[in-house]
């Protein structure tokens, strides 16, 4: 096992994680630098899964949009390690930037990089060349019957359906090596915006909940009256749960700004946050606007919220890891603009443990029939 990553700050935090003996990442032996520089010679061929965020930037809507042309696409680092590696699987996720028109032909590239990866680029070759050699190479059939090859399946995910607390859009690209034979599709949605509609404005069970008088509660926006007219009139919605909102993720824990004696790390106010045109902050009754890499700065205020008063105020950083589904016992090292950059780097836990799971119980079924397969053989 490897644990590679390049952010010192990030390291850091897994570090002060390990010293205080949080039990997730008490053994993970991490190497901090450029992946293209670990050794892996050490790490043996055939593991199991393989999972990595190549850096977004070069996709991302507030990046430069230069893809190919950013030093910091990783994407071809990518499909260097797993040609090295060989894993049984692999889940690379990356910004729904990588989806826009602009980006088809690579993203395209990028997918053809991953199923074969042993179709490495050639001395003096640019990437539309080998982008167009790997489609002849495809089309032909000459890479599926030599070689190593993946069966690729790559979905954009809405992290709100999967009961994380934020509208968080991801592209999520898994792969499965192709001997393996597994079929694979992304794990069924467990939530919805109209269950979190119907629970506010139809049984009222969300306010309910978070014991709200009926005086204290906001009228039905506008701009939802019909869509909650249709949901009075028909049955419960009970087949997916409710969005799970800013309140939801928030609640229990104080607020920074009393300075009340509390047991939660990262937990302090940070001051100076303010509403203007496009920095709006997030609603506490919808999943939080995804959180971004910084910290006062981020274009659409996107790491505050706006408060049942109609003040805003920026997330603490554990309200940010709350959001993020990050365990409360989990600390962050570093400033404010470094945990705020980590977080808003970071997979939500909960959905990652989805994705993960998911695909761990395809291999696991996998190797059971195998198993069982050669025992067969044994026997006969």
């Amino acid at each position: 096992m490897a644990v590679v990553e390049w952010d010192r700050w990030a390291c850091d935090t897994i570090r002060e994680n390990q010293k205080r003996g949080y039990p997730v990442v008490k053994e993970w032996p991490v190497w901090q630098g450029d992946v293209r520089a670990f050794d892996w010679s050490s790490i043996p061929e055939d593991i199991d899964l393989l999972a990595g965020g190549p850096p977004c930037q070069p996709f991302s809507m507030g990046g430069k949009h230069k893809a190919f042309g950013d030093k910091r696409d990783m994407f071809p680092a990518t499909a260097e390690v797993v040609r090295r590696l060989k894993p049984k699987a692999f889940i690379v996720e990356n910004v729904r930037g990588l989806l826009r028109p602009a980006f088809s032909n690579y993203f395209e590239y990028i997918k053809l990089q991953l199923e074969f990866p042993e179709a490495c680029r050639k001395s003096g070759e640019d990437w539309i060349a080998h982008f167009k050699r790997l489609q002849r190479e495809k089309t032909s059939g000459a890479l599926h019957r030599t070689g190593l090859t993946y069966n690729i399946v790559t979905n954009l995910v809405n992290a709100a359906d999967y009961g994380i607390p934020q509208k968080r859009e991801r592209v999520f690209i898994v792969g499965f090596r192709s001997d393996l034979d597994i079929r694979w599709n992304i794990p069924d949605l467990t939530h919805s915006h109209d269950a979190l509609l119907y629970s506010q404005w139809v049984s009222g069970e969300y306010w309910d909940r978070h014991g709200i008088s009926t005086r204290k509660r906001p009228s039905v926006p506008a701009n939802l009256e019909n869509r909650v007219k249709r949901l009075s009139s028909s049955l419960p919605l009970a087949s997916l749960k409710p969005w799970r909102t800013v309140r939801d993720a928030l609640q229990g824990i104080p607020d920074p700004r009393k300075r009340k004696p509390h047991d939660f790390f990262n937990h302090r106010h940070q001051p100076g946050a303010k509403v203007y045109p496009g920095h709006t902050g997030s609603p506490l009754d919808l999943p939080a606007k995804t959180l971004k890499a910084g910290d006062h700065g981020v274009p659409g205020g996107e790491n505050m919220m706006i408060l049942d008063n109609g003040e805003p105020r920026y997330f603490s950083v554990r309200e940010s890891a709350r959001i993020q589904t990050f365990p409360d016992g989990f600390v962050f090292h570093g400033s404010w603009t470094e945990t705020m950059r980590q977080l808003g780097n970071a997979v939500p836990v909960a959905l990652a443990r989805t994705i993960a799971a998911s695909v761990g119980e395809q291999l696991m079924e996998r190797r059971i029939q195998l198993e069982a397969r050669a025992r067969q053989q044994g026997v006969a």
